[in-house]
């Protein structure tokens, strides 16, 4: 039995795939995964505007819930992300009865991975006084995420489902989905929030609630779309233990990796806040125009570990090597757009986030957010470069070393050199920003290294194991 995917990107001969096709084949699963990532963000953006609606303090409670629970999820979610490779290896190499073990051990995963996310937040509320937050917001913090807790399993089983379907070529579905869910959600939001069309009223509790309801029904739509794309075997069969080992092997040091990237932004807000509200705001917009922009190679990289990983598996590295270059062509250029139009027109993207330049405190902000977004555009390439070096090493199967690097450059590069600059050197904002450009710098160049010397030696390989061939033959 052979998969059924209409996706004409995964059909391609690995043997004559040119640079031309892989650059189709790529933009064909980066291009809705891009969209279904702006789409998640949008869930986030139409909670805040609809929590607006009953006052700041709704926006308080249900920022910091919301934050620390996807916060931590994103983190749990690089657990199950090497399906997506696994499968992607299977597919290359056709031995498809691999896939159905990949998604029962993956559910496995999932499902472990849910449990810790739902502890903590049961407990969230003596770790926010922990933390000195205010006693009343901690309070309501915690009832939020009483009830967003039981969005836990879905969230991770959704990002398993995501993985897979991206692997098996069937991007589409998945940016579908996600726009249904961005509408849903904002629908269920001010239903739940107001009492509205015969819902009742739950006030900001509504949000949350509206969160749990839509993620369970794009858990559920995705597993119909799942169970469309035939495979050899059962998905209900029983659990290969050595596929879970395997999983868990690629997977925990992704989720370290997006952990020590997560936390050095947050220290970066954290720092900020130490410098005043103007600093902080002006930060808050900046970050928000490069999370948005990070949205696209984000899903080239993603498009590139399955791309490169469906190569490696066909004992292809030549068009794996081909692969990575129409990735990386795609995510970087887009980054370097992105940052010529943040040089041209910094103020005007301001003026986007509702800042006044008549008001003498948004005349603060959009002055400093003018120069922060200088520097952001400066390391625009580099973070795309970095991001879409770390989807390819993972289509290599190579996670630990990627993970050390990252870390290291984050936390031993970018870190200091921030705190050095922004507190000791007087630069405040611009210094903070100027050491996060310098740690994504020194990522992209390190991993970048290490990709393409990895992918040297596979091709070493590769003409050393056809030559041997050859002469056996002879």
């Amino acid at each position: 039995m052979t998969t059924q995917v209409s996706s004409t990107a995964l059909h391609t001969n690995p043997a004559d795939a040119s640079f031309g096709k892989e650059l189709g084949a790529t933009l064909h699963l980066a291009a809705p995964l891009a969209l279904a990532q702006l789409a998640q963000i949008g869930m986030g953006v139409t909670d805040t505007v609809i929590l607006g609606t009953i006052g700041h303090d709704a926006i308080a409670a249900g920022g910091l819930g919301a934050g620390t629970f996807f916060t931590l999820g994103a983190v749990l979610q690089g657990l199950v992300m090497g399906v997506g490779v696994l499968v992607a290896h299977a597919r290359g190499a056709e031995t498809l009865e691999r896939i159905a073990p990949i998604l029962r051990a993956g559910l496995l995963l999932a499902l472990a991975a849910a449990v810790p996310l739902m502890l903590i937040m049961l407990d969230l509320e003596d770790v926010l006084l922990l933390f000195g937050e205010p006693v009343a917001l901690a309070h309501d913090v915690a009832q939020y995420n009483h009830i967003l807790l039981l969005a836990a399993p879905a969230s991770l089983i959704l990002a398993l489902q995501r993985s897979y379907l991206a692997a098996m070529g069937r991007a589409r579905p998945v940016m579908v989905i996600s726009i249904c869910a961005l509408i849903s959600n904002g629908c269920l939001n001010y239903g739940l929030i107001h009492g509205s069309v015969g819902l009742p009223e739950m006030g900001y509790l509504g949000s949350a609630t509206a969160t749990v309801i839509t993620l369970w029904i794009a858990m559920l739509a995705t597993a119909a779309v799942v169970h469309r794309v035939k495979i050899p075997g059962r998905l209900n069969g029983p659990i290969d233990w050595a596929v879970v080992r395997e999983l868990a092997s690629l997977g925990w040091p992704i989720a370290v990796t997006i952990g020590v990237e997560i936390i050095l932004f947050m220290v970066a807000a954290l720092m900020m806040g130490l410098m005043g509200n103007t600093v902080l705001a002006a930060h808050q917009v900046t970050i928000n125009v490069a999370s948005l922009t990070f949205m696209v190679p984000l899903a080239t990289a993603q498009a590139a570990n399955v791309r490169i990983g469906f190569h490696m598996g066909a004992k292809n590295p030549r068009s794996a090597k081909r692969a990575a270059k129409a990735s990386f062509l795609l995510g970087v250029g887009f980054m370097a757009i992105a940052a010529a139009v943040m040089f041209i027109a910094p103020r005007q993207i301001a003026y986007l986030f509702n800042l006044d330049p008549n008001v003498p405190g948004d005349a603060d902000v959009i002055s400093l957010v003018v120069r922060l977004l200088w520097i952001c555009a400066i390391f625009q390439v580099f973070d795309g470069a970095q991001t879409i070096a770390v989807g390819a090493l993972r289509g290599l199967k190579d996670t630990r070393v990627p993970m050390v690097l990252a870390g290291f450059c984050y936390w031993v590069v970018g870190f200091p050199v921030a705190w050095v600059l922004g507190f000791h050197f007087g630069l405040g904002a611009e210094g903070i920003w100027w050491g996060l450009a310098f740690g994504l710098m020194a990522a992209a160049l390190v991993l970048n290294v290490r990709f393409w010397r990895l992918m040297d030696r596979h091709i070493s390989a590769s003409n050393q194991g056809a030559l041997s061939h050859a002469i056996s033959g002879a």
